[in-house]
């Protein structure tokens, strides 16, 4: 799972671009060469100006993108500012059609207009659905991101920086009052969180604000530990200087976040007597056009929530004949796979211990797993990222209510690592059998090959270096847990089992998902599937069905994107025989940034003809 995702242009990308949608594109014109080069040169311009103009408005998404010029300031979250936003898109449309000439231009350049044009026209067609979410829930929202992008995100090299820091920590209190605004119309729009989020959410509120300053404890908040370290760690600053910094930085903690935490605190204790334990999406208004349209959000494709549900159901019979092969080869002394499932759960040789050292030997393994792949990329791909990747464990202050793992972007221009993190709170919700293909998804090859690649591209605007749809990152993500296999890796048979309890889960996803939010199962109905039908710990399945609540859609990429990863491998394996080469088909996959489903199929189609 990509972190951070909701700051990211994921709008530029969320569409399902059509393969022959351009009308007043069919000139029958020749170009020149040199006419094809201007005219794309003047388009790649075009894109990266308003992509520059978009990040010269977000100074969250300048700081991930390691630009430091509003290094003291937060994105707007205000409504005002997202209707600004609208306006903005359909003024860039309107320039788009009238300065760029679709037919002048070459093949890049004509995908990145389709994918410029479509998005535009996506974003304002569904900005009405800009309500139908919950922007602080459980898993994610700015109370628990905040924190995290402080922490991992604004490096203090100097002492104008930690001003900036401080400045941004001021600035919480009002950026909270935005976010409050937002929350509270969807309220009037009967758009609650369901009734379990509740607590969580009050926990995590709790939990950031704990510990020095902000109490009498012996523990020190994040917050106040990673700004002492930051200022401290400066060398050319006094003492005086320092113990002023970190003073204003107590201050602005107490001043501003603190009572920010507070009053979002206060508002969900409000918000729980509205609440309801209804589930999917469908109980909002216009539930089912909503959920429609986020299905083609996530997946980039045409496909409905009852075939998304029945494709679901195929698979998972799939996988349990896959694992029905292991249970053998293992010798398992029963032909029941739910037997099989429960001593996968609970045998103690699958999990490290619940203790430091079990913690530590888990991220220890993990970075082996990932230091191995290091060593085989050569015979998967052609280009390869510059940026380095880290294995990191969840920080302390959002472990209880964080997924289980996570991948968090490197910094552009290099100066921060890719990062995996895995969530090691309770060590019996990482099984040992799944280390090694949830390593392959969240770093190498997966999430850190795809995400690192795109953003090192010289050859596409920067609009599709950045952002994604989750068909296209998530499908590659869980592509990669299957490719070791095809290079000699999950050579324990368990570990083999791993990898298909961890696509298994993928699978039953798309019946839960579309389960919840179009045929109203509740949340116990789809645990109880889960549990039944997957060999994940309960509370691990318990965590997922939640996170699939609260994020309508978004879980149904993982799966349809792999299916049509593999799909068109496969078929490209078919026609070129012996000419086909797994880099150069990861090439064509990986080198033009994130893409629809069907802009991929074209890619790869061509790449073919080509090769043929």
């Amino acid at each position: 799972m990509r972190k951070y995702q909701h700051l990211i242009f994921v709008s530029l990308f969320f569409v399902n671009a059509a393969c022959n949608n351009q009308e007043n594109k069919n000139s029958e014109k020749n170009y020149t060469s040199e006419q094809i080069k201007e005219e794309t040169e003047k388009a790649n311009a075009f894109f990266d100006k308003v992509f520059d103009s978009k990040v010269d408005r977000d100074p969250m998404q300048q700081s991930l993108l390691g630009i430091k010029k509003d290094y003291d300031k937060w994105t707007d979250e205000s409504d005002e500012n997202a209707q600004k936003e609208l306006e903005i898109t359909k003024s860039n449309l309107d320039s788009l059609h009238q300065l760029i000439n679709y037919d002048a231009l070459d093949e890049q350049a004509k995908i990145s207009y389709r994918l410029f044009e479509d998005a535009c026209k996506q974003s304002i067609e569904n900005f009405k659905w800009r309500f139908h979410s919950y922007p602080i829930n459980q898993m994610s929202g700015i109370h628990t991101e905040l924190p995290a992008f402080l922490i991992n995100v604004h490096t203090v090299e100097n002492k104008k920086e930690a001003e900036d820091y401080i400045s941004r920590l001021n600035g919480v209190l009002p950026l909270f009052k935005q976010v409050m605004v937002n929350l509270k119309i969807r309220e009037e729009k009967n758009i609650i969180p369901p009734k379990f989020v509740i607590p969580l959410v009050i926990n995590d509120c709790k939990s950031i604000v704990s510990g020095k300053p902000f109490d009498t404890s012996k523990e020190i908040n994040p917050l106040m530990q990673d700004i002492t370290d930051k200022i401290n760690a400066l060398k050319d600053l006094d003492e005086t200087t320092k113990k002023a910094l970190i003073a204003k930085a107590s201050e602005a903690l107490i001043n501003s976040v603190k009572p920010a935490y507070d009053m979002i605190k206060k508002y969900f204790v409000e918000l729980d007597k509205k609440a309801t334990t209804d589930d999917g999406a469908w109980k909002f208004p216009e539930g089912d056009s909503y959920y429609d349209a986020a299905l083609k959000q996530t997946t980039t494709t045409n496909l409905t929530a009852d075939e998304i549900y029945e494709l679901g159901l195929k698979e998972v019979a799939r996988i349990h004949d896959e694992m029905r092969v292991i249970m053998k080869k293992v010798n398992f002394k029963s032909d029941n796979l739910k037997a099989f499932f429960d001593f996968m759960r609970t045998d103690k040789q699958f999990y490290f211990s619940n203790t430091a050292e079990g913690k530590e030997a888990y991220r220890v393994k993990a970075v082996k797993i990932i230091d191995s792949m290091k060593g085989k990329l050569d015979g998967l791909f052609i280009t390869k990222p510059k940026a380095d990747i880290v294995v990191m464990p969840v920080e302390a202050f959002r472990e209880k209510s964080a997924g289980g793992a996570f991948y968090e972007d490197p910094a552009v221009d290099g100066s921060r690592p890719g990062r995996y993190y895995i969530n090691l709170y309770n060590m019996a919700d990482q099984a040992i059998y799944q280390m090694e293909a949830l390593a392959y998804h969240e770093g190498i090859p997966g999430h850190h090959m795809q995400i690192a690649i795109a953003q090192e591209l010289t050859t596409v605007p920067k609009f599709r270096k950045h952002g994604g749809n989750t068909a296209y990152i998530e499908g590659w993500a869980l592509y990669s847990e299957l490719v070791p296999k095809e290079l000699g890796f999950y050579s324990d048979p368990y570990s083999d089992f791993g990898r298909l309890a961890m696509e298994l889960f993928r699978a039953a996803r798309l019946v839960v998902d579309t389960g919840i939010h179009r045929k109203k199962w509740t949340r116990e109905k789809a645990l109880a599937y889960f549990n039944e039908n997957t060999p994940n710990p309960e509370g691990d399945n318990k965590k997922e069905i939640e996170r699939y609540i609260v994020w309508p859609s978004q879980a149904t990429g993982y799966k349809i994107g792999m299916i049509k990863i593999l799909e068109l491998r496969e078929k490209a394996k078919q026609t070129l025989g012996v000419k086909f080469d797994i880099r150069e088909f990861h090439d064509v996959v990986l080198t033009s940034g994130p893409v629809p489903m069907n802009v991929l199929e074209e890619m790869v189609n061509t790449w073919v003809e080509k090769k043929s």
